[in-house]
This record gives C-alpha cells, structure tokens and sequence, in this order.
C-alpha cells in the first residue's frame, strides 16, 4: 500500500511562467476653445473733421483671440447698417462705404464723397486672410502686411479677416485701424453731428 501511494503523489511542474504582463491605455479626449482673450474696445478717432474744409481722421482697436485648435481659427467682421458708418441725430446722414466690400485696395482712394473704410494688421503675418496680404502694389496677392496697405469697405456680410492655421494657446493678436476722409465740400454734404458705425468681431475654430 505504501508503494501505491508514492507513485500517486503529484509532482510540481517546472514549465509554468514565472510572470506575465497585461498592457491596456487610458485614453482622455481635450476639446478645442476659442475666446477673445482681449476684446476689441471702443474707438474713437483721433480729432474733429469739419464738415466743409474737410480733413482725415484714424483710430485703431486692438483684440486677441485664444484658441487650442490644431486647425487655426478664423475671424470674421460684419458692420450693423449700409452704409456703415450713420448720424447719431437723425440716422438720415451717412459717410458713404469706402471702395469695394469684396476684396481690399491697395491703399486709400479719394472720392468727392466722405468715406469710412478699415483696413487690418496681424501680430504674425500669416494669420491675415490672403486678401490683406499685398505685394507693394496690389491686394490679395504677395505675402506682405503693409500697415495701411490694404483698405476694405464695411458690408453687412462678413468679411474674413484672420484665417489662421495653428493653434494660439497664449492668444494672438490683431490690430483694425479705420479711416474716415472728408474731401473739401463734400457730395453729399455732411449735417454736424456725430458719425457712429457698430462692428461684430466672430471668432471660429477650424
């Protein structure tokens, strides 16, 4: 009996792993952000025209846009009425739009008429929409940002201004610099009063 039960006994096998591994991820999705970091503030141009002899007057804003998307973001503007740019008093008088409000002009042109147009630098130049880019001549074409190369005429359609392709995690900035020129003796003539024009800023990830 003895014998019998010595060569039951189960032995330890030696083939078995010593250890094994098990390799998983952990996976955490980030979602792209876009705000204005610094918004554009008010502008208020830099002296009084008179309304007979004449005169030019500018003023500039200033607004930064922050955004984490791979793909850039772009930015649009749109002005409130047309033209853009109305009496306070009674609405009824109006600075006639600059030029085209399909594409800029390289430079500013004169008119018989008082104008109001825009024109926009960039903190990096490639941020800009092609069509302030300009080649020391013309707009929408070259790769440079003359300031004050490029003059746009407000729409109530937006008009894309920035067009960025990477991200701006601590912000970038654009400058808008606006011209309002009153040749002398106006055609129309201008009523004394003041002129305001309302422009919206629209920031949207790619």
């Amino acid at each position: 009996m003895t014998l019998l039960f010595m060569a039951a006994e189960p032995t330890v096998s030696r083939g078995a792993a010593a250890s094994t591994t098990d390799e998983f991820t952990i996976r955490q999705q980030i979602t792209d952000e876009i705000s204005f970091l610094v918004p554009a503030a008010d502008v208020t141009m830099n002296g009084a025209i008179q309304g007979v002899t004449g005169g030019t007057a500018h003023g500039t804003t200033t607004f930064v846009v922050r955004s984490n998307s791979n793909s850039g973001y772009t930015v649009d503007v749109a002005f409130s009425g047309t033209p853009a740019m109305r009496g306070e008093t009674t609405n009824s008088q109006s600075l006639r739009n600059y030029g085209s409000s399909s594409e800029p002009t390289f430079l500013f042109f004169a008119s018989s008429s008082a104008q109001f147009g825009y024109t926009v630098n960039a903190s990096t130049t490639a941020d800009l929409d092609p069509s302030f880019l300009d080649n020391g001549s013309a707009c929408n074409v070259g790769a440079a940002d003359n300031v004050g190369g490029c003059w746009m005429g407000p729409s109530t359609v937006p008009f894309r201004i920035i067009n960025r392709t990477t991200p701006a995690g601590t912000g970038a900035t654009t400058s808008m610099s606006f011209r309002v020129v009153v040749p002398s003796s106006p055609s129309p003539a201008l009523d004394e009063d003041f002129y305001t024009a309302t422009a919206t800023l629209t920031a949207t990830n790619q």
